[in-house]
């Protein structure tokens, strides 16, 4: 029996959503800039009124939050998770990434340029 490689090879270059949220529009702005310097994110974008229910401590709660979408590739996920976790102000932060099934090719270049770049 011989092996075959993997359908869907792990690429580093591939695209991923992160998305994090923050409790307020200041801390949003703040983690969103800080990530487009680090050169961890080639955008972010920032989604106010966000209404969350989560259960805290056995507590049931209800926030107003700021979600963040930010654009990255994989070979940065690492990175951003670390840098998001280490600035958040939440002792818990949500941190999910999502690889987007199809992106226009143009745009997954830019992302790629711009999180690979020096400046």
């Amino acid at each position: 029996m011989s092996e075959t490689s993997p359908v869907n090879p792990i690429n580093p270059s591939k695209l991923l959503v992160v998305v994090t949220s923050l409790p307020n529009m200041e801390a949003a702005r703040s983690l969103a800039r800080a990530l487009v310097e680090q050169n961890l994110a080639a955008c972010v974008q920032i989604t106010e009124g966000v209404r969350s229910i989560y259960r805290w401590e056995g507590k049931v709660c209800e926030e107003q939050e700021v979600l963040l979408s930010a654009k990255t590739t994989l070979a940065k996920w690492a990175e951003i998770s670390a840098f998001i976790q280490s600035a958040h102000p939440y002792e818990l932060p949500e941190i999910l990434a999502f690889p987007p099934e199809q992106y226009e090719m143009q745009y997954g270049k830019w992302v790629e340029s711009e999180v690979n770049s020096k400046s």
